[in-house]
């Protein structure tokens, strides 16, 4: 493959942002399919197992910018916590990467793993507005884009994080569809 991916560069003690495609669907505050949250189990493992300090982001739903309980990724910290056997901090901050986001990535040591809220709860994600863009990437050293479903998007996440940060490289997940394509 002529992408880089996780296993080209050094993660251990680094901090490693991860767009990931956790819009998965849920039954109030019940997810009734994991498949996307197992899709992203790989890439989530081994970076806990190489030191990294593991921040997830993802969008559900299409909240337009606006905060809407009923959307947020709480459910989703919840699930990963039981999958991968440790706690999955989850920085409930409607800003995204405002001071609960920013306490919980300072907290970090390296294996821990932090889920932000939903991405699109600020209107500028979708609009790939530099400013949340510059925002996301000063919580990372690293960003990994295991997000197959949103790659296409020019979104602040996924294009906007990976044009301010040196090292961005692709998940297993996108490393396994460019193979199948």
């Amino acid at each position: 493959m002529n992408k880089k991916t996780i296993e080209d560069i050094a993660v251990k003690g680094k901090r490693v942002l991860v767009r990931c495609d956790f819009n998965v669907p849920l039954d109030g505050k019940t997810i009734t399919d994991e498949t996307r949250i197992n899709g992203a189990l790989p890439t989530i493992k081994y970076l806990i197992d190489n030191g990294a300090k593991v921040i997830l982001c993802s969008h559900m739903g299409k909240p337009k910018g606006e905060p809407k309980p009923e959307l947020s990724l709480a459910p989703v910290a919840e699930s990963l916590s039981k999958k991968l056997g440790k706690d999955v901090i989850f920085a409930a901050d409607d800003n995204v990467v405002g001071e609960n986001a920013k306490k919980a990535v300072a907290e970090m040591k390296d294996g821990d793993v932090v889920l932000l809220e939903n991405t699109r709860y600020r209107a500028e994600e979708t609009k790939n507005i530099d400013e949340f863009s510059k925002e996301l990437a000063s919580l990372a050293d690293v960003f990994v884009n295991d997000a197959f479903g949103t790659a296409h998007r020019a979104h602040c996440s996924n294009v906007g994080v990976a044009s301010l940060l040196d090292d961005a490289v692709a998940g297993y997940l996108i490393e396994k569809e460019i193979a199948f394509l």
